[in-house]
């Protein structure tokens, strides 16, 4: 079976090694070292400061919106994980849709600025698929209506943009390290501050608020990550370059082979100096074939997946007409694209695709 994607594994004994460590320790939780090597070690990678390690990424946007005190409206894109809008709602805020670009996928600055009004408090965008939103247009925006910036930037490890890391940008960025992402601990997530003062306010939300055993510093929720997540995020990132290698050749190669087809690639920002290739997706350029290819695909046990469908403009607890991402989410489909894959595989999904679309 060739599923869309399958988390790295660092060789066992790596983990292992850090494993023991912990279990002679007798530490397992409440901000311990491991942990913090994992968030200094991410800060020197990713050349970032005020990095939060925290149990998942729908946590780290609830904690961004509620750290950054936001009510009323908040504008955002309708093409992206779900996590996206619901936090929004979570955290009783209404989500604007504004809608994407048809080649990038990500949130249109020309469509933010007609959707603010004296209830809109902050701009939520999603860098698709790692591919940096038009990061200047939407800070002047912001800027000039006075609003924050949170960045989902859940795809997005290892990706610049005008050589800063993407978690550079906006008030808040927010980072997954599901096991589906390039990095992972196999659950978790981050919070990238844009100040030290954020930081601190994040770190004792993720942890109850407490400020030392019998002190709290306002309300807070259980937002921490484990000593053994963090062992398993330090072990993957020692392989990091070599996953981001693998995926870049992976990625080529689908594009060489398929570049002839009726589909549409995602066009990546000219300012993205770094790109990780944490996606393959595809638009189908022919309209009402999607089940069709997707059958002929899971018909040789090859499963793609259609991020993101519906729309999220669909979802029945918000309001939105967005045409530009109903029309890609009905068309796109992410290829297989993972450490293992072999071009075997690449070529068995190729011959499918040709077959179907030529």
């Amino acid at each position: 079976m060739i599923r869309v994607t399958k988390p790295f594994l660092p060789p066992i004994h790596e983990y292992q090694r850090l494993v023991q460590e912990i279990w002679n320790r007798e530490y397992l939780t409440n901000d311990g070292p491991v942990v913090r090597k994992l968030e200094e070690r991410l800060n020197e990678y990713l050349s970032t400061d005020n990095i939060s390690f925290v149990t998942n990424g729908t946590i780290a946007l609830q904690l961004a919106i509620k750290a950054l005190e936001l009510e009323g409206e908040i504008i955002t894109t309708p093409f992206s994980y779900v996590a996206t809008t619901s936090s929004i709602v979570w955290e009783n805020c209404t989500p604007i849709f504004a809608d994407i670009d048809k080649d990038t996928f990500n949130i249109s600055p020309n469509n933010i600025e007609k959707l603010i009004t004296k209830r809109t408090s902050a701009i939520i965008a999603t860098h698709v698929f790692g591919n940096p939103c038009e990061i200047d247009k939407i800070q002047q925006i912001a800027d000039k209506y006075n609003l924050k910036v949170i960045y989902d930037a859940a795809h997005c490890f290892a990706s610049q943009y005008k050589e800063k890391s993407i978690f550079s940008y906006g008030d808040i960025s927010t980072a997954s390290f599901h096991a589906t992402k390039i990095f992972h601990t196999v659950e978790g997530g981050a919070v990238f501050s844009s100040t030290k003062a954020l930081k601190t306010r994040i770190d004792y939300m993720r942890n109850f608020g407490h400020d030392g055993p019998a002190k709290f510093n306002g309300v807070g929720i259980n937002g921490k990550n484990s000593e053994l997540h963090a062992a398993m995020g330090l072990t993957v990132l020692n392989h990091l370059d070599e996953i981001l290698e693998t995926r870049k050749r992976q990625s080529e190669y689908y594009t060489q082979k398929l570049s002839d087809l009726p589909i549409h690639f995602q066009r990546i920002n000219e300012d993205a100096d770094q790109f990780n290739y944490a996606y393959f997706p595809i638009v189908l350029k022919k309209e009402g074939i999607i089940n069709s290819v997707i059958q002929a695909l899971e018909e040789k046990n090859i499963y793609p997946r259609r991020y993101f469908y519906p729309s999220l403009s669909e979802l029945e607890y918000v309001n939105g007409h967005c045409p530009v991402s109903d029309y890609v989410s009905e068309q796109i489909l992410c290829l297989p694209l993972y450490h293992t894959l072999s071009i075997e595989e690449q070529d068995q999904i190729i011959f499918t695709l040709r077959t179907v679309l030529s």
